[in-house]
């Protein structure tokens, strides 16, 4: 599979510099990563205009044979503007760990360790690995916050912050010797640098129209903002206990259950990680009156769900499932395979957001793995939901990224218990 050449950004000790990245592809029945270098030197630059210059005129370098290479010499200079995910601040890390090990910390930190161990494999940085490799917590970091909560997950974190403090100059040092700035051809630069001149120009004129409408905006009669607000914020008995009523669509049946979310964490109809669900809404109302078959369900542990049990009980609970809490599975595998372009966007992330809450839900770290932007499916389903300029599509064939889809899919509908 040809994967994708990536603008990265790297905060070394020498600055911040950018450079380019091929995540692993397989080619011949190999698997392969590299970063824009040469023999033992990996090449970065101080801004895209310099990349740029390079990449157009450069003959020999070892992103020379990817698939994917005869595209990048032809990109415009924004398009080689590495973007807010790619940009991994290694001078940073010592800073990241003297805080508390929030979901947001423990996330950049995981994308940053990720792209460490990239360039200790393809380098062949033996040291980082020994860095790395020597404690747990760096292995832990792609699970999310789990494994740092409680007095076990202190314990991992302080033995973390530790290394940092102990060790994290020695990965520095060992990936700032490799940087080489290559030089590049005057004229060329010349034209590349007049190129993201003017992108940066056009990016502040674009802000400061947002910046007017804005204050545009902020001068509309605060009653009328009121009442819009008013009227979108959901009404009726569902909206009342905080459950939300769902739709999921298979391949082969249509399924009702139940999902709410306490203190932002997801939480199902069900119990072990096993969804309970219904093949339609009245079946759905009249198993909520079992309470043989509910009493133990996890959302015993909201406060309303007696409002929902009674409800039922009564015979007047009214299942009414709303357009954003409709999940349709079938059909993606076949668009994922056809490319970007014959992907709904709306049916994806919402398929997301299923297969990621009951994975949350059941304690399975197995979606966010695949999702991750750098593995092909996640680099994929990123660049479909947030869509930036400056990226790379993806190319074909899509092949891996189908079969890991069906695979997260598969594992889902493993899930599901019907009634």
């Amino acid at each position: 599979m040809a994967q994708d050449i990536i603008p990265i950004e790297l905060g070394l000790p020498q600055g911040d510099l950018v450079t380019l990245w091929a995540p692993r592809w397989r080619e011949d029945g190999e698997e392969w990563e590299a970063f824009l270098g040469d023999d033992e030197d990996l090449y970065a630059f101080p801004d895209a205009a310099h990349l740029a210059a390079f990449v157009r005129t450069a003959e020999q370098h070892d992103l020379i044979d990817h698939p994917a290479w005869e595209i990048v010499p032809a990109l415009n200079v924004p398009e080689l503007i590495p973007d807010d995910d790619h940009s991994y601040d290694l001078v940073g890390v010592p800073e990241m760990v003297a805080d508390e090990p929030d979901s947001w910390t423990i996330g950049e930190l995981a994308e940053i360790v990720g792209i460490v161990r990239s360039l200790a494999d393809v380098c062949e940085l033996d040291e980082v690995h020994e860095v790395l490799d020597a404690y747990e917590g760096f292995s832990l970091l792609e699970q999310g916050r789990l494994p740092f909560t409680g007095r076990e997950g202190q314990r991992l974190w302080n033995d973390l912050s530790a290394a940092v403090s102990e060790k994290w100059d020695t990965v520095l040092d060992a990936i700032d010797q490799l940087v080489t700035v290559p030089s590049v051809d005057a004229a060329t630069l010349e034209a590349t640098a007049e190129e993201l001149a003017a992108f940066h120009e056009e990016s502040a004129e674009a802000e400061a129209g947002v910046d007017n409408e804005n204050d545009d905006l902020d001068a509309v009669d605060t009653d009328d903002t009121e009442d819009t607000t008013a009227e979108d914020e959901p009404t009726g008995f569902w909206a009342e206990v905080g459950i939300d009523p769902i739709k999921i669509v298979t391949s082969d049946q249509e399924y009702y259950t139940l999902r709410c979310y306490l203190d932002d964490e997801p939480i199902f109809l069900g119990s072990g990680g096993e969804i309970d669900v219904f093949t339609s809404e009245r079946a759905l109302a009249r198993g909520l009156a079992d309470s043989a078959k509910f009493g133990d369900t996890d959302l015993a542990e909201v406060s309303t769900w007696s409002r929902v049990r009674d409800a039922a009980t009564a015979g007047e609970l009214e299942i009414d499932v709303d357009t954003e809490n409709t999940y349709v599975l079938t059909g993606l595998d076949a668009d994922i395979a056809e490319g970007v372009d014959a992907i709904d966007p709306t049916q994806l992330e919402l398929a997301v957001e299923l297969l990621t809450d009951a994975a949350d839900w059941a304690g399975d770290d197995s979606v966010a793995t695949a999702l991750a932007k750098s593995e092909s499916l996640g680099w994929m389903v990123s660049f479909v939901l947030r869509p930036e300029p400056n990226r790379l599509a993806p190319s074909a064939p899509f092949d891996a990224e189908q079969s890991a889809w069906r695979k997260l899919v598969e594992s889902f509908e493993d899930r599901l218990n019907a009634h």
